[in-house]
């Protein structure tokens, strides 16, 4: 493995935690560096900061083995001889990419690592990174890339619910500043990974990242379109789309109240960034899916309209928090965005969500005395649900359906559903 045997994973987050295990359970040292202490001290415990399948497991494993352990002092990732950096990028208010924690990190590195250190980008990027970072790292050191050190970006491609098993399945990019350098990546990554794997440069391996993630930003938006026309028409979205893709050729996406996770929402941007123009598709697909909270909020108060509820007397239960169902990460969350679009015209907010702390401690403390039920999240539980007992704890009986969780609406309740225009 050309001589790998000692790797600093840098930020241990979502990716960074679990590629850290799969690497200490492959049978390399890790040292982990993380910023915040707490999640040091839990890591070192043995105890995941995050909710994941097998996590806690594999987690423990990996750190009464030996092989992994984390810290938050620079000095104990000194002379490694692979550094993989798994840290945010997320977007400033104005759109534009917040690079400063990549930055961060590649500093970090470059006063720790050694020469012939191989550096990993799996943060996503906008084009043209990898190569920046490169000549940064030239500059502080004064190595050669490609020659005293290797640089690559080899993004991550897992979905939260599915990142360990995915983490090996799934096929991996290698995109590296000189041949040689995808080479020593993808050699290291084969400790673990037995799906397909592919070579190429750094920008090209940047931009398939941020196609895959526009390519269903887009369906999204197209999905979105065709349940408001669904609105329209009187007809359930749902039933017409997976009527459509009986096509061969027809894939049609899940429209809702909106995209989150630290990906969808951001990565058009990122891609769009470093370009001298763009050309309207992407844009306005970005455009139409945060639209969603507000249409979401529409249906809501065109129910309350209906039942003669004044929004400033009513009482909301938002049901989930996290941007995607079963999971506690609520990075870009379309339901805070809803949240955040009602707050200031109702009298209360109630939200309860099984996997993020901080929510009402049921569901019926949550609906109790409400006016109205909004899911925004599609959470397991949240789909056999006992609407007739929650109804009965409510004032008002109103359920607005943001993730197509309610298959059969329930007898006594206002429904309105996105896309379900037949009601």
């Amino acid at each position: 493995m050309d001589g790998i045997r000692e790797i600093a994973v840098i930020g241990l987050g979502y990716i960074g935690l679990p590629t850290a295990i799969m690497f200490a359970n492959a049978g390399f040292n890790v040292t982990g560096y993380e910023i915040r202490e707490e999640v040091v001290e839990k890591i070192n415990s043995g105890k995941a900061h995050i909710v994941e399948p097998e996590i806690d497991e594999l987690l423990r494993k990996a750190v009464e083995s030996g092989n992994l352990r984390a810290t938050s002092d620079p000095e104990e990732i000194r002379e490694k001889d692979a550094y993989i950096i798994c840290v945010q990028t997320p977007l400033r208010e104005d759109k534009t990419p917040d690079l400063s924690y990549l930055e961060s990190a590649v500093r970090t590195v470059a006063k720790a690592m050694k020469r012939g250190s191989l550096v990993v980008i799996e943060s996503t990027v906008p084009p043209l990174t990898t190569v920046k970072m490169a000549k940064l790292i030239e500059e502080l050191t004064g190595f050669k890339a490609g020659k005293d050190f290797y640089m690559v970006h080899a993004p991550e491609r897992v979905m939260p619910g599915r990142i360990f098993k995915e983490l090996v399945y799934n096929s991996r990019i290698f995109g590296g500043i000189t041949p040689e350098s995808a080479e020593m990546a993808e050699r290291l990554y084969r400790s673990f990974v037995k799906g397909q794997t592919f070579k190429t440069n750094s920008t090209v391996s940047e931009v398939v990242k941020l196609m895959e993630n526009t390519f269903r930003d887009v369906n999204i938006a197209l999905a979105n379109e065709f349940a408001f026309l669904a609105h329209q028409y009187g007809i359930d979205v749902f039933e017409a789309i997976e009527l459509a893709n009986t096509h061969p050729r027809v894939r049609i996406h899940t429209p809702g109240i909106g995209v989150g996770g630290h990906c969808l929402p951001k990565d058009p941007h990122l891609l769009l960034w470093p370009a001298k123009e763009d050309f309207g598709l992407i844009k306005l697909a970005r455009e139409i899916n945060d639209s969603m909270p507000l249409f979401t909020k529409d249906l809501l108060f065109s129910a309350l309209k209906e039942l003669n509820v004044p929004p400033e007397d009513a009482t909301i239960a938002v049901l989930g928090l996290a941007y995607k169902g079963d999971s506690d990460d609520t990075r870009n969350s379309p339901a805070l965005a809803f949240i955040e679009e009602i707050e200031g015209d109702v009298k209360a907010v109630k939200t309860y969500d099984p996997f993020v702390p901080g929510t009402s401690g049921s569901v019926e403390e949550a609906v109790e005395n409400a006016d109205a039920v909004v899911i925004a999240t599609d959470h397991t539980a949240f789909k056999s649900l006992d609407w007739e007992s929650l109804g009965k704890l409510m004032r008002t009986r109103i359920l607005i359906d943001g993730r197509h969780v309610v298959e059969n609406p329930p007898r006594g309740f206002l429904f309105k559903g996105i896309g379900r225009g037949e009601f």
